[in-house]
């Protein structure tokens, strides 16, 4: 078979698509027919579905996982002098909602098996900041930032792995820390028989397209069981409402899900624990496949992952990627480059090899096809196809 017969798609929509597209149209009908497309009824259906899949007591749909990051904070009132822990190998949006609301990102590097948080550097990092100590630890540099007020951690729940959120909450209560699971990439996953999204103080998730659970624009979800905390988060997402829109009292944003968006993710519940099943099945044949060739991310025992994304490290990954492309297997990078080395967080004065393991990821790490609908023979494709063209 030549290598074009196996059409591998990064991440097959399409596919899915086929599968949900009668029911679909049945109920993306429906909200062209009430005309509520702003926080209709589908809206807080769905709210009430993903609380009862989570086992927590509230589900707060919103417009982005960046605008959910964003509320818990604004809910917890961060500002400035505020110190917020998280880490640099993610997704921009995770560090640049802490700046945007003038508090400051500290970075902890990040476990080199995981790729998530590492607890012992997580408290390394608070010890310093209260002591205001930068040899303890790589703390921001910038003569104007002043001294810092622990407040907050963001641990993030990398590749769709939750983080060691035993030790990383046990740290928390040591040093009286609010945490916020960006949970963008992990919703579906477990960590000790407790799903992703319930696994500390508050947790905030995306419903881009390409996640584990994605609508067909952007959507996003905060999840929490602190009543006032919620209360605050409803209000904030839509301009600060008090008993209506027009009785301000908070600052608030505009956050709210579109019913279509709501629409596109209800329809998808329905068919998402059979998806994370074949995510598992897919990313099991991988590691079986390549294990004793690659450095892997390693998932704890008391873990399941959703693979938002399946991810190996090696040296040559540029030549590599090449190779593949032009095999027609598609791979992607997560993430090129480390948050504390970007142009909008050099005002923290941070060093490159500040966090040598997220560093090293950086540099080192790609990512191959990763859906539901990925066939044994295309996996073997895949791994036969790497394992040649690797140096």
């Amino acid at each position: 078979m030549n290598d074009t017969n196996f059409n591998i798609q990064f991440t097959d929509l399409a596919e899915q698509q086929k599968r949900i597209l009668p029911n679909l149209e049945k109920r993306l009908s429906r909200v062209l027919a009430h005309g509520k497309y702003i926080m209709g009824p589908e809206v807080f259906e769905l709210e009430e579905k993903l609380s009862e899949f989570l086992g927590v007591k509230h589900s707060i749909s919103c417009s982005s996982g960046t605008d959910a990051l964003l509320m818990v904070l604004m809910a917890n009132g961060i500002h400035s002098g505020d110190a917020v822990f998280t880490t640099p190998f993610s997704f921009m949006a995770t560090a640049e909602v802490i700046s945007f609301l003038g508090a400051t990102p500290v970075f902890v590097d990040v476990d080199p098996k995981t790729f998530n948080m590492d607890p012992i550097c997580l408290e390394k990092a608070i010890k310093a900041v209260i002591s205001g100590s930068f040899s303890d630890y790589p703390l921001p540099k910038d003569d104007g930032i002043g001294r810092l007020l622990p407040k907050c951690i963001i641990p993030v729940d990398i590749f769709g792995l939750p983080a060691a959120y035993e030790q990383i909450n046990s740290i928390a209560d040591k040093y009286g820390l609010f945490v916020l699971e960006d949970a963008a990439q992990s919703f579906g996953a477990q960590y000790q028989k407790k799903k992703a999204g319930n696994l500390s103080h508050a947790a905030a998730t995306s419903f881009f397209p390409a996640k584990p659970l994605g609508c067909y624009g952007d959507g996003g979800a905060v999840f929490t069981n602190d009543d006032r905390l919620a209360e605050k988060i409803r209000s904030i997402r839509v301009h600060g409402k008090g008993t209506d829109k027009y009785d301000n009292v908070r600052i608030g944003i505009n956050g709210r899900l579109d019913t279509l968006q709501a629409a596109v993710l209800l329809e998808k519940l329905e068919i998402f624990e059979k998806e994370v099943e074949n995510r598992n099945r897919v990313a099991a044949l991988y590691s079986r496949l390549l294990g004793q060739y690659l450095e892997l991310q390693t998932v704890p025992d008391d873990c399941t992952s959703v693979w938002a994304q399946y991810s190996v490290r090696h040296d040559m990954k540029k030549q590599i990627m090449e190779s593949l492309n032009k095999k027609g297997i598609p791979t992607a990078v997560y993430y090129p480059k480390s948050l504390h080395c970007q142009t909008a967080f050099s005002y923290l004065g941070y060093l490159k090899d500040d966090f040598p393991i997220s560093q090293i990821l950086s540099e080192r790490i790609f990512s191959l096809p990763m859906h539901p609908y990925l066939e044994k023979d295309q996996i073997h494709h895949i791994c036969d196809t790497l394992l040649k063209v690797m140096p």
